[in-house]
């Protein structure tokens, strides 16, 4: 059997639009090793194909010299003595080349920013872009994107049976080890106006996101306490978010982690965009709309895969109005809509 190597250590993003196209690569009788981080460890066990190589990432891009040199070396211990037909270190930045070292393969494959063929180009759906550079593809007419691969061993939800039509929300995130990228986000108090909302109906309300985000509690407090709000935040794994999306008749959130977590899962989505273009990150399947903000704006994209204009006034994000997301909310939990996960 052919065997492939693959480094990804994170973000959570990047990595589930990187396994839709290593699927493409397992579909051809390729065994897959993944070097990844902690923070994307857990998930990537959730794919029966993938044999996780954890690797401390944090100490390499902010410990000290001897912790940068242990990590290293541990991961060089569990790869040293396996020849891969393919490695792929995906990133433009040589320096993550580093674990491949001492590893011996037939073909190797790092992206570039200087040759089309090893570069992802913008606009285009990532998870094809990744594919293209990792199999070769000809840079021609497809005209059907790359879904996202869903996990096939996913643990339960950890919440019980819903009582009322349960609904999630992402309201913080996008963030990770490197950099704050709050411009990714939509303003949490209007999150908190569409919970108040939505929990006046009658729904339930389901928070979701990661252990870094319970600064956002602060703008949902005058909800707390009501026996509908369901906070998540920072209480659930990347694997049971997935599952908890299952049960949710949709998910609202902006472009961060917990959105391509949401594309794994059966629940509809409705997905907030401003600096970053969608063409780019939405995930592409059935039942996930999108509203980008800023239409008209001639600073639109400004996200250029590194790092964003130095805004102040984030107006493409506070451009999107709480009534036009309620509206397409409401469209979308009509029954041509409906997730058949949900409970109801």
């Amino acid at each position: 059997m052919k065997r492939a190597l693959i480094v990804k250590l994170g973000a959570i993003g990047d990595v589930i639009m990187t396994v839709a196209a290593v699927g493409q690569l397992h579909a051809q009788g390729y065994a897959i090793d993944w070097v990844c981080g902690p923070a994307v460890s857990g998930l990537l066990r959730c794919y029966s194909w993938i044999n996780v190589i954890e690797a401390d990432d944090r100490s390499v891009l902010k410990g000290s010299l001897s912790e940068r040199v242990r990590a290293v070396s541990t991961a060089w211990k569990q790869l040293s003595g396996t020849h891969y037909d393919l490695k792929a270190t995906l990133y433009y930045d040589a320096r993550w080349q580093i674990f491949t070292l001492p590893v011996r393969a037939t073909h190797s494959v790092t992206l570039s920013h200087k040759e089309r063929s090893r570069r992802l180009l913008p606009t285009r759906p990532h998870a094809d872009e990744f594919a293209r550079v990792l199999l070769g593809w000809k840079d021609s007419c497809r005209e059907v994107s790359l879904a996202p691969h869903r996990p096939d061993r996913l643990p339960p939800s950890p919440l019980p049976r819903a009582t009322a039509r349960r609904i999630a929300m992402v309201p913080a995130g996008a963030s990770n080890m490197v950099r704050q990228q709050t411009l990714r986000r939509w303003p949490a108090d209007r999150y908190a106006a569409i919970a108040r909302t939505l929990l006046d109906r009658g729904d339930e309300v389901v928070l979701l996101g990661g252990p870094g985000d319970t600064w956002v509690r602060e703008d949902f407090a005058a909800l707390a306490g009501h026996p509908r709000l369901v906070d998540l935040i920072g209480r659930t794994s990347l694997p049971e978010l997935i599952s908890t999306c299952d049960t949710c008749a949709l998910v609202l959130s902006h472009d961060t982690g917990p959105l391509h977590l949401a594309g794994l899962s059966t629940a509809p989505v409705l997905a907030l965009f401003g600096p970053t273009d969608p063409g780019s990150f939405l995930p592409r399947r059935s039942g996930v709309r999108v509203l980008w903000g800023g239409e008209g704006f001639a600073c639109r994209p400004c996200y250029d895969g590194r790092d964003f204009a130095p805004c102040e006034s984030n107006g493409c994000m506070q451009s999107i109005a709480t009534e036009a997301v309620l509206r397409v909310m409401d469209e979308m939990l009509s029954q041509a809509f409906i997730n058949p996960g949900a409970e109801r």
